[in-house]
């Protein structure tokens, strides 16, 4: 460059260049005070170079209050030759009233002969967008502080090149380390991993270098004091030019969460109460078991006479007598079983490689820990005893359902053979016996007539054409409650409870507990019950002291009761019906011959017998709008029902064109029986009550 060209450069030039590097010069003359501001530097702020007072503090004038010392400060360092030169940050008022933040450097240009400064030259450059910059940035790293602080998460890195690790202060807390600073050792970290995880976790660290994703890991340290932990950690490398690179990384401790999700992996499959599998781990046991395609042995065990140990002594008592026998359970399986509670009174139990003899040997054993089981204060006055269903599986195929039910099936014919023993489920027996799903039946309608499932339900005998309340005539039905709550039909637990001669049992809980709850209505002449037999009943000998001991005890009159029997019952023990015929009679009794026409000996029976109804069976009324040949047999019925003076009672009518047909006949019930749902008696006893009870208040 030549001298010319230097000279024409050293004015518009300079300027041209301030200009456009948007730079304020200032030039402060210290023996006059005199300071110079550039053109530049007033439009930075907003002003025209003369609206600004030439005064040598005018820049101060300017700065923001809160950056006036720390500015005044850097350039008295520098006089006082402290410093090498002015730098400082400070915000200096725009023309519209906005701050303005400009980076201040600069420093002493001329000197005196002893070395004392004369004169100081400057910049100002506008550094406003940055600063906003550095403010955002700054709410994202505390943002990213707090959240980090929050999750109790720490950050760690090693810089390859050097062998150097650094720890901040969370991550050192995590690993119980107690140092000042964040540097350490480079092995320091390998001596904390658990001996099972180390191979591991070193090796998925060594992985991220050289790549540019993040990986996970979970591991666990064992910290100085022998503290076992469990933490998680996520590691980058990050590459650097003309560098090794370093490995960045988080830790966050995770020993809570590993220990809850235990928990609730635990809560997950096992019974709070006992500790043993649930019905859902034990399905999934029992699958991998069958699938397996080894032998072995399923038990349902079923408590017999719990709910009443637990409606006398409480739930306490229950629960002490659950645990105590989930204990002596787990005493009596060999180390390869499982058992498990299904709820309520029910365990299940499976051993594998098990043959007969063991199977029989272990529920003996766990038939005595069930009878030796814990009572509490309950032992001296109730017992507990259990019924055991075994079911042998060697089938990949059998399912998890199907191994159960067997089981279950084995278990309530247990049930219903006595109790306190066990079954063995065979397809021979399953079949011979009409299947072990009736035996489970009948023991359930034994269980239901002592847990309160077995519901009395009544239905409305109507004089045709006219209310109920001119009669007040009610069948007593009963409904069997199923342990899930659905009502089981009749024809379900009626024909069972007969073939396995609970029948009997059945009838007089149903004549005993509606006396006892309604005697005091029959009494009064409320309304009256009839009550169905089965033929066991009708061949009861001792049928009537029990009957005759009810009414004494319950008050309610002879001629508010009424038996049905049918021709089913009767044929069983024709001499057995018609003596109780009689003395039905004989003690004022109405009785009914109920489904007639249905069997073959029908008029036979109704001459044998002197009762006070015909029942008109279902089958020949529900039809009968449509069937000619039953309405002959409907007629039939009726004129010799009329002749012999017994009334009539038609089933199953239940539609108004029915009895617009046998209007139509000519047929005149005594009365006809409107089936309509069955409902419980007690609403049906109330309704009669109010009736009875308006009628004597008017």
């Amino acid at each position: 460059m030549t001298r010319q060209d230097k000279k024409s450069r050293n004015g518009t030039f300079w300027a041209k260049a301030l200009e456009r590097a948007h730079l304020g010069v200032w030039d402060w003359d210290l023996a006059t005070g005199d300071c110079f501001y550039s053109a530049t530097w007033a439009r930075m702020l907003g002003y025209d170079e003369s609206e600004l007072a030439n005064a040598s503090d005018l820049w101060l004038q300017l700065t923001h209050p809160d950056d006036r010392e720390r500015a005044l400060a850097s350039g008295d360092r520098h006089i006082a030759g402290q410093t090498d030169a002015i730098e400082t940050e400070l915000r200096l008022k725009h023309k519209l009233g906005h701050w303005v933040w400009v980076l201040d450097r600069g420093g002493i240009v001329e000197r005196d002969a002893d070395g004392r400064p004369l004169r100081l030259m400057g910049v100002q450059t506008d550094i406003t967008r940055q600063k906003a910059t550095e403010a955002e940035l700054e709410q994202v790293n505390v943002r990213f502080r707090l959240a980090l602080a929050a999750s109790g998460t720490g950050i760690w890195h090693h810089d390859i090149a050097t062998s150097k690790s650094y720890w901040d202060t969370r991550t050192r807390d995590i690993f119980g380390l107690f140092a000042d600073t964040d540097e350490v050792t480079a092995d320091l970290w390998h001596t904390y991993l658990h001996p099972d995880d180390k191979e591991a976790t070193e090796r998925a660290h060594q992985a991220a270098v050289g790549t540019d994703g993040v990986i996970a890991n979970q591991y666990r340290i064992i910290r100085r004091d022998g503290e076992l932990r469990h933490v998680e950690s996520l590691v980058r490398f990050i590459a650097a030019a003309g560098a090794a690179g370093q490995i960045l990384g988080t830790v966050r401790d995770i020993t809570e969460e590993k220990l809850r999700q235990q928990e609730l992996a635990y809560a997950a499959g096992h019974d709070a109460l006992t500790g043993l599998w649930n019905r859902s781990a034990f399905d999934r046991l029992l699958a991998d078991h069958i699938a397996a395609g080894a032998p072995l042995a399923v038990f349902y065990v079923d408590l017999d006479y719990f709910k009443a140990l637990n409606d006398f002594a409480g739930h306490a008592a229950g629960d002490l007598a659950l645990k105590s026998v989930a204990a002596g359970i787990r005493a009596c399986l060999p180390p390869s079983a499982h058992a498990a509670r299904l709820g309520g009174d029910e365990f299940a139990l499976l051993v594998p490689h098990c043959d007969t003899a063991q199977a029989e040997r272990i529920a003996t054993a766990v038939l005595g820990a069930v009878r030796e089981a814990d009572l509490g204060p309950a032992a001296s006055t109730r017992k507990l005893a259990a019924s055991i269903g075994i079911a042998f599986v060697d089938d990949a195929n059998t399912t998890v359902a199907d191994a159960l039910a067997c089981a279950d099936d084995a278990c309530y014919a247990a049930k219903a053979a006595g109790r306190n023993r066990f079954a063995v489920f065979s397809i021979k027996t399953a079949s011979g016996s009409g299947g072990l799903n009736a035996a489970r039946i009948a023991a359930d309608t034994v269980d239901a007539m002592e847990d309160g499932r077995l519901k009395l339900f009544g239905q409305e005998i109507h004089l045709l054409g006219r209310p109920w309340q001119e009669s007040r005539h009610v069948e007593v039905l009963a409904r069997l409650a199923a342990r899930n709550g659905r009502l089981v039909p009749p024809g379900e637990f009626i024909p069972v409870a007969e073939r396995f001669g609970i029948a009997s049992r059945l009838d007089r809980w149903i004549i005993r507990t509606a006396l006892s709850r309604h005697g005091a209505a029959l009494r009064a002449g409320t309304l009256t019950l009839g009550f169905n037999l089965s033929a066991q009943t009708l061949s009861d000998p001792q049928l009537w002291a029990f009957v005759d001991s009810v009414i004494e005890q319950t008050g309610a009159p002879h001629s508010g009761i009424g038996f049905e029997i049918t021709e089913t019952a009767a044929v069983t023990n024709f001499d057995a019906a018609e003596q109780f015929v009689r003395k039905a009679r004989e003690r004022h009794c109405r009785v009914s011959l109920d489904d007639f026409g249905a069997g073959m000996s029908s008029f036979e029976y109704l001459r044998r017998f002197p009762v006070d109804t015909i029942k008109v069976d279902g089958s020949f009324i529900e039809h009968i709008t449509q069937s000619r040949f039953d309405r002959e047999i409907v007629l039939a019925i009726t004129s010799i029902a009329r002749s012999l003076g017994c009334d009539v009672v038609g089933e199953k009518i239940e539609r108004q064109d029915t009895l617009t047909m046998l209007s139509d006949m000519g047929v005149a019930f005594g009365q006809g029986f409107l089936l309509h749902r069955p409902e419980p008696l007690e609403a049906i006893v109330s309704r009669a009550t109010e009736v009875v009870a308006t009628r004597k208040a008017s």
